[in-house]
């Protein structure tokens, strides 16, 4: 299969030859690309010169062999509480942001790219950001951030605007993982990857599918996007024996806020957890809007615990999961029977709900610890009676609980 890149003009059938080199696509790596904006192949759009390599990446990457893959374990502060409390982040995870049109998605993951840090270790950060078929206006607030949080010096910047050929956009994310993987595996860095927004990569492999003539699968989109998707997402984690990591977190637009369509469907499959936002949270006016009770972190309880985070993490997120999963019920059963058919103890629930969105979920831009995040949750508990926190171990209890 041949796939020309830039445009046809002048080129014609009779008059154009094809000399293949054996060569695959590759990039061009070195340290010097830190605090570098690149468009989706890599070549520089900063004006700055091109990159010297120290050696050259094929984009396409390796598969990390199982047996050399390290268990993901060391907890990440996002700084955001419903994250670090229900949905704990941990390095070499791939954790993907499910958004709706419109949702804050993107200031989400700048404020998580402004306050992410491993506890109590000194390492070297890195982020790698690849923008696929993004607008110019979307770029511009990246770049923004990054200015105004200091992280553009330790940051590589990979964008495919909107009106860039779509078949560069399966590339950039290619590229921009090859970038992680030489920092992280190469250098000992820890790498943040922040891939925005799948959903265009995934429109893009369906329009190139089409073009080609593919036999279409689920709403049109190639039978194979399973594998293609794993291709990417694959490519986090940690080696044994290498200090470095890669950690990802994609945004994904989900198309009419459907979390059963096909490409939030197959990366729920291969990833770790998602973070789904919720539009009825965000009209209360709550950020970030994320609903815990859909999120999840498949790698949360290797990260969590005595010595990470503190010993009673696992108990409160259970026992905040329990109760505000019971007072979104009891808000269903009060819009039928009336605030007047519900008991005392429904009524405090009610309340935990209210007051766990309020305080707990609506935090705004600032940024809270774990010690924080987990001190606000026993300070709602005092809104039930002590034997109703039935998912705590009582020695815990005993320490924490205060009226």
């Amino acid at each position: 299969m041949i796939q020309v890149l830039e445009t046809t003009v002048s080129m014609d059938v009779s008059g154009t030859s094809v000399r293949f080199s054996e060569y695959s696509a590759k990039l061009n790596l070195s340290l010097d690309m830190l605090g570098r904006r690149f468009n989706g192949i890599g070549e520089p759009i900063d004006n700055l010169p091109p990159i010297i390599p120290q050696i050259m990446g094929d984009i396409v990457g390796m598969p990390i062999n199982p047996v050399a893959r390290d268990n993901p374990s060391d907890f990440i502060q996002t700084g955001i509480s419903t994250i670090d409390g229900l949905n704990t982040l941990v390095r070499g995870q791939k954790l993907p942001i499910f958004s709706g049109a419109g949702l804050p998605a993107k200031e989400i993951a700048s404020q998580i790219l402004r306050q992410a840090k491993v506890i109590g270790e000194e390492s070297r950060f890195a982020v790698v950001f690849a923008a696929m078929g993004i607008t110019f206006r979307d770029a511009a607030f990246f770049h923004e951030e990054f200015e105004r949080s200091g992280a553009l010096q330790n940051s590589v910047i990979f964008l495919n605007l909107a009106d860039d050929p779509t078949i560069e956009r399966l590339l950039t994310p290619r590229c921009a993982l090859t970038t992680a993987e030489f920092l992280a595996f190469n250098h000992d860095m820890h790498v943040l990857v922040i891939l925005t927004d799948m959903t265009n990569y995934c429109e893009a492999l369906r329009e190139i599918g089409a073009a080609r003539e593919e036999i279409p699968g689920r709403r049109g989109y190639p039978g194979y996007m399973y594998t293609d998707l794993a291709t990417i997402y694959e490519r986090a984690g940690r080696i044994k024996g290498k200090k470095g990591s890669v950690t990802q977190l994609q945004i994904l637009t989900m198309p009419d806020d459907d979390i059963t369509h096909p490409i939030p469907d197959l990366t729920g499959y291969i990833t770790e957890g998602q973070i789904v936002l919720s539009r009825e949270l965000y009209r209360k006016g709550i950020y970030p809007p994320i609903d815990p009770l859909p999120s999840l972190s498949r790698l949360m309880n290797r990260g969590i615990g005595k010595e990470k985070t503190r010993e009673d993490h696992r108990n409160v997120a259970d026992q905040l999961y329990a109760v505000y999963a019971k007072g979104r019920d009891l808000r269903r059963l009060e819009a039928i029977v009336g605030e007047a058919g519900l008991s005392e103890m429904d009524k405090k629930f009610l309340k935990f709900a209210d007051e766990f969105e309020n305080k707990f979920i609506n935090q705004g831009n600032i940024e809270r610890s774990i010690k924080d995040t987990l001190n606000l949750g026993w300070e709602l508990f005092n809104i039930l009676p002590k034997e109703s926190l039935t998912r705590i171990k009582t020695e815990f209890v005993e320490k924490y609980y205060k009226k």
